[in-house]
């Protein structure tokens, strides 16, 4: 079985609680040219390293029609600072732009097949996804990244053309399973390339 969503295949939908007080679904952004799905979380020095790049992302794209949904599926009996609460500070204190909401079951990164932190999806107009994997090749140090995957991908994606890279292995810490220790990854999960 695979887990990780594939090339192709339609954005699951989700219902989530947002860090501004409102629940958030697909259907929240259908005005939207592209979507990022991102799996974040509060902790993780992967998602620490890319945060302002990724706010860069933001300032550059969302003004051409691109949304930023962060989801938090963390579990936090052993991730406290992953919990709703502060989620909202952290995104308070870092002012971040983006949606950013709680999956406290973990069914939407089932759904996607998130497996770090962070993890990318980018959605055409359609909901179809049009590539996967991570933002660049060095999310912890923003001046040693020598690619640009989930850039390139959004360029191609509002030129009306296919990614030039549509699949890359995510770089991060694991998503933290309900139940599991911190390293672990479901059986069907592997590399995605």
């Amino acid at each position: 079985m695979v887990f990780t969503l594939r090339i192709g295949a339609q954005a699951p939908d989700f219902n989530l609680p947002g860090v501004d007080g409102r629940h958030y679904a697909l259907r929240d952004f259908k005005a939207a040219r592209g979507l990022v799905i991102l799996f974040s979380c509060n902790h993780c020095p992967f998602v620490i390293g890319s945060e302002e790049r990724l706010k860069a992302l933001y300032q550059k794209y969302g003004p051409r029609g691109v949304a930023i949904v962060a989801i938090n599926s963390n579990e936090t009996t052993h991730h406290p600072d992953d919990s709703f609460d502060h989620m909202v500070t952290r995104a308070k204190k870092d002012a971040l732009p983006w949606v950013y909401v709680r999956d406290e079951s973990q069914d939407v990164a089932r759904a996607y097949g998130a497996l770090r932190t962070p993890h990318f999806y980018v959605f055409d107009s359609s909901r179809r996804l049009r590539y996967t994997g991570r933002m660049d090749d060095n999310p912890r140090e923003a001046d040693k990244a020598t690619t640009h995957e989930l850039a390139d991908a959004l360029d191609a994606l509002l030129a009306g053309q296919e990614p030039p890279v549509t699949l890359t292995n995510p770089i991060g810490c694991n998503v933290k399973w309900i139940g599991q220790d911190a390293h672990w990854m479901p059986p069907e999960a592997c590399d995605l390339v």
